[in-house]
Order: C-alpha cells, then structure tokens, then sequence
C-alpha cells in the first residue's frame, strides 16, 4: 500500500519552542486519520509541518514523496499541488462568488483551458451538492455552506492527500454530520487521504477511523 506520509523521529518547533518531540507516523493511502487532543498541544504544528508551513529541522519525513528537509518557501508550492488544505477560517476571497473563488484556484495552479476548468468545477460543486449555489457570493451562503466550498476547493486538484484543520468546528451537530459524511465520501470518489484535526470526539466517534492523540509533547496512536 502506498505511503502518503512518512515521519520519523521528527521534532516540531514552533517560535523556537519543541511542541512536539520524537513523533513517528505513517499513513497509507485511503486512511481517514484523525488528530485529537485539546488546543494548544500541537495538532496545528503537526499539519502545518505536513504541508509545508513549518520547516522540519529535526528527524527525518516525506509527504506524497517529497523530503520534508528539503521544502522551503521558494519550492513549498511543488509539494502543495498535491495536497488539499481546508482552513478553519474558510479563507474564501469575498469579492467573488463561489465559481470565481474556485476558478481563481485553478488558474494560479496552471490551469488553461476554459472547458476543463468549467468541466472540473461543475465536477466539485457537484460533489460537495452545491451546484445551485455557484453564483452566489460568500457572504450569502451559511457556515456549513461555506465548509463545502472550502472542501470543493481542496479537491480541484485531484489531492492525494487532504489536510483539514477543525472542519467541524463552530457547525451545529446536523451540518457537521454532513460535513463528515461529505469528507468520507471524497475518500472514496476522489480516492484520497484525510488528515483531520479535531476536537469534536463526538464525530470521532460517528466515524471511525485511524486516531492519534497529542499528549504531553508526543504523539500517540489511540485505538
């Protein structure tokens, strides 16, 4: 089975600070893997080093195959074009609807062509459910609308691997069991793999899957 992340005996620093010490993790592709504990213990660092945003200066790991040591911001985007990032914070550009926010996506990561770009996007809108929802401006859509397009917005590229930083946080129990469903789904259809940062243990639990826990500066498989 393939191996999407490899950490091995990495120490994650944030402000000069270790957050976390000697972590070893590997997720194979098609794992839904969940990262618990309470805030401030790390989750975020442990994804933001995944995805590029923390440089990895102790231990050793690749993601989607490519070596962590050797990620910088001159070539972070080689490594991002493979990967799904959906932000708590939705970070949805408010001066352009829905289509326009996603088309923007494409055209920056080197898309060309007006009918694949359509095609793609009719394709995601379609598996989020929100197809009549195109035209609209963030501003008019809900909080579990807006997660959709977050989640749309991270499959465009066809990602193998999906971060997702406390997607369910601030939703209601009904939407963010549709979220959850939603993102389970897209494991499936679009044959990716999910890291998810949570402290929501009541979808933890809806939802089965692969949990870590941080704990006391280390990182723990919960079974």
């Amino acid at each position: 089975m393939q191996n999407i992340v490899n950490l091995e005996n990495v120490n994650i620093y944030q402000s000069g600070n270790l957050i976390l010490k000697d972590i070893n993790l590997q997720i194979n592709k098609g794992s839904f893997v969940y990262l618990i504990g309470k805030t401030g213990l790390g989750k975020t660092s442990l994804l933001k080093t995944i995805y590029g945003e923390l440089a990895l200066v102790e231990g050793n790991g690749t993601v989607v195959g490519y070596d962590l040591k050797k990620i910088n911001w001159k070539n972070v985007h080689q490594l991002r074009r493979h990967l799904g990032i959906i932000f708590q914070d939705f970070q949805l550009l408010n001066d352009r609807n829905v289509f326009e926010n996603l088309k923007f996506v494409l055209n920056i990561t080197g898309w060309t062509e007006k009918q694949e770009i359509n095609d793609r996007i009719e394709h995601v809108l379609n598996e989020v459910g929100l197809t009549d929802k195109a035209f609209k401006m963030p501003f008019d859509l809900s909080g579990g609308e807006k997660n959709k397009v977050d989640i749309a917005r991270s499959i465009l590229n066809k990602p193998e691997l999906i971060i997702a930083d406390e997607p369910t946080a601030n939703l209601d129990n009904e939407t963010s069991i549709e979220i959850m469903e939603l993102l389970f789904k897209i494991v499936k259809d679009e044959d990716t793999t999910v890291i998810m940062a949570t402290h929501d243990l009541s979808m933890v639990e809806k939802f089965p899957g692969i949990k870590y826990e941080t704990l006391k500066g280390q990182l723990v498989r919960v079974d």
